[in-house]
């Protein structure tokens, strides 16, 4: 992969990862409820699914995968269940969580972790995108295996960063929160964001 290939692709992650999304939801989400140092583990489950996504395409499971209706149902209408269920304990969490939630016992980063996971790791778009985006930056005149570690490490920094940013972006809105109704009220805007993510991921098509 030659410099200006990676740069190309760099800055076409950038795009990707800024763009909204279900893990832009459930980053905002987890620094608003845990502030930023508790709400930034949820980032790391986002890029473990990530990874995994990337290691499919590149051992080519993805193409089964896109070419297979009932896989991708599967895991479709999982995702659309998990989001909506996301939405349910957002909608429904007490206006002191946030409060409350600050202090939770270290074991609560594993749930965070799995929580970003899974938002990630059951949306089937995320695997046909990135089977119709990464081999198009590839050399095939070189080895591939190392081309998709770059492209993996690439695409995972500059996420992290940005749902840093997400994160961090809804931990400084936290401050702001004086009374339970303004908790109250940014509790159910993130259940609404999370329901309309599952909404767009229903009217996903393979």
């Amino acid at each position: 992969m030659s410099f200006q290939i990676w740069l190309a692709y760099m800055l076409a992650c950038w795009v990707i990862s800024i763009s909204p999304g279900a893990g832009a939801i459930a980053s905002m989400s987890s620094g608003l409820n845990y502030g930023f140092k508790r709400g930034y583990w949820n980032a790391l489950g986002l890029q473990i699914a990530l990874l995994v996504q990337i290691g499919v395409v590149a051992a080519g499971a993805g193409v089964l995968f896109a070419t297979t209706p009932m896989a991708f149902l599967a895991v479709k209408w999982f995702g659309v269940g998990y989001l909506l269920y996301l939405a349910y304990l957002q909608w429904t969490a007490p206006a002191t969580a946030i409060e409350i939630q600050q202090n939770l016992p270290d074991k609560s980063r594993s749930k965070l972790i799995l929580n970003g996971f899974l938002v990630n790791m059951s949306n089937p778009k995320a695997i046909v995108f990135l089977l119709a985006v990464l081999p198009q930056f590839l050399d095939l005149s070189k080895p591939q295996w190392i081309q998709y570690v770059i492209m993996a490490v690439t695409m995972i920094s500059i996420d992290l960063i940005v749902m840093a940013g997400y994160t961090g972006l809804a931990a400084k809105v936290l401050r702001l929160l004086k009374s339970p109704e303004q908790q109250k009220y940014m509790n159910r805007t993130f259940a609404v964001l999370f329901a309309c993510a599952a909404s767009l991921l229903s009217f996903v098509h393979q």
